[in-house]
Formats: C-alpha cells, structure tokens, sequence
C-alpha cells in the first residue's frame, strides 16, 4: 500500500510542477517577446522598466491616464500640477517623440 500511496503521490507532485512551469510562462513571459504594440521588452535601464508602466504607456493605457488627468485637472488643478511635477519630463517626452515618428513613418 505504500507503494501505491507513493507513485500517486509522485505522479501529483509531478502534475503539479508541470502546471506550475505552464502558469509562470504565463504569468512571467520573457522580456525578448514582443509586446501588443510591436516593440520588445523594456531595455536594461530604459523607461519604463515596470510591466504596469508598460502597460500603462500603451495605447489603452494611454486614453485611460489622459481621461485620468483631464478629470483630475478638472477637479483639482493645483494637485494635478503637483503631480505632473513628480513625472521624468524628459524620459515621457522622448518616449513621446519616437512614438509619433513611427507614427508618421507607418502613414
């Protein structure tokens, strides 16, 4: 009986490493993959770095954080001022600038 308790157990602890491999592929795909908007992951240094500023700065992310900041400057403009104060004005700008280059290159 130990025997069969012990090959069941091995063949779940073994089911279970594969489905652990499957969610971390999924969960945690590899910088060099592509993202949806054509370009590859984030270079070392470059910005953004996070995955939620990636996704952020990306097409949808980008109308939901400008209908973010049109309500807040709204609401509040001395806070809204406040916070862009705290936002790398150089690294968005850039980010922006090779954005819409590639934008008219693709017209």
């Amino acid at each position: 009986m130990d025997r069969t308790q012990d090959a069941a157990r091995a063949e779940i602890l073994a089911r279970l490493a594969v489905s652990r491999e499957e969610l971390r592929a999924i969960l945690d795909p590899s910088r060099n993959q592509p993202n949806a908007d054509g370009s590859t992951g984030a270079r070392q240094g470059g910005f953004p770095r996070s995955r939620t500023l990636q996704m952020l700065m990306s097409g949808r992310g980008l109308g939901t954080l400008g209908a973010l900041a049109a309500g807040l400057m709204v609401a509040r403009p001395a806070l809204a001022l406040r916070v862009l104060r705290l936002l790398p004005a150089s690294a968005i700008g850039r980010m922006l600038l090779v954005r819409a280059i590639s934008a008219l290159r693709a017209k």
